[in-house]
């Protein structure tokens, strides 16, 4: 019985004495001692290059903030790694699990809870048109028998194929896919297509970037509603959460506002006042 407890004992001491165990992905990021995130290059203000062709942007900042909070949980040096997603690969990249999150600004939708998981809400915009001044284009029923790009696999060439679908827009227009915003810029720009969709604030963004930003101008109010999270891999609850509580707390000590108006306030570097119903989903979202 003696020789039983004792036995005992030394497994309890031994089990005190190892590493936290924290299964799944943080348990791998503990491993490598590597962040692997997905950014974009070419989505003003969330992932870009500067003018000294450095990453920036307000979701590597998030990221940034992730690292910090993991080095503390993990009680170890975590390196972060960037690497660039676009529309298409964002999601294949976190289920197959080459990258552990995409910071970016990618909309939460349910069909997508099929492949992946989300976070909280970072981020309210909506589908909107960019057109160049004296178009004549005035917001989506404006359309008809035009030309509009959008980025390929995105909720906004969802959005404008669902309108063509449902007869709002008759005849039918024509949709242009790209892979990157920068490419359907370029074809608005040459007036390849009439009309370029995608997130409002990432139309602010490129609009900001041209080398005449007055030649452009936002149609019409928001066509979807789309609310940004960072993606994260399935079935991972404890990173998701651990990403989570690391968002609610920015919330809560201020951090976020802080990084909010960086990017989108009156000196950002896309003005983007943040709504009242942005400000009170991101206080809803902040639980006890």
């Amino acid at each position: 019985m003696r020789r039983g407890l004792c036995f005992i004992l030394a497994i309890v001491f031994i089990f005190c004495l190892s590493p936290a165990v924290f299964g799944g992905t943080l348990d791998e990021i503990a491993d490598q001692g590597e962040f692997m995130v997905g950014v974009r290059d070419g989505a003003i203000p969330f992932g870009f290059y500067d003018k000294d062709n450095k990453r920036a942007g307000f979701s590597l900042d998030m990221a940034e903030e992730f690292r910090k909070a993991l080095e503390a949980e993990l009680g170890k040096p975590i390196k972060v790694t960037f690497k660039t997603v676009n529309p298409k690969t964002r999601i294949p990249l976190v289920a197959n699990k080459t990258l552990h999150i995409v910071c970016g600004s990618s909309t939460h939708t349910v069909a997508r809870e099929d492949t992946v998981d989300f976070t909280l809400t970072i981020f309210l915009t909506g589908t909107q048109l960019l057109v160049k001044k004296g178009s004549g284009i005035t917001g989506y029923k404006s359309l008809p028998g035009k030309r509009v790009g959008a980025a390929q696999g995105s909720t906004n060439e969802k959005a404008i194929r669902d309108l063509n679908a449902a007869g709002k827009i008759k005849p039918p227009a024509e949709i242009v896919v790209y892979q990157e915003h920068s490419q359907g810029m370029l074809a608005l720009a040459k007036g390849v297509v009439d009309a370029y969709c995608t997130d409002g604030i990432l139309l602010a963004g490129l609009r900001a970037k041209a080398p005449n930003p007055k030649d452009y101008q936002l149609a019409g109010g928001l066509i979807t509603y789309d609310p940004y999270a960072y993606i994260v891999r399935e079935n991972d609850s404890n990173f998701r959460d651990f990403i989570n509580a690391q968002i609610i707390a920015m919330v809560k000590d201020g951090r976020y506002n802080k990084l909010y108006y960086k990017w989108f306030g009156a000196k950002g570097v896309v003005p983007y006042p943040m709504t009242n119903e942005a400000r009170t989903l991101m206080k809803l979202q902040a639980w006890p």
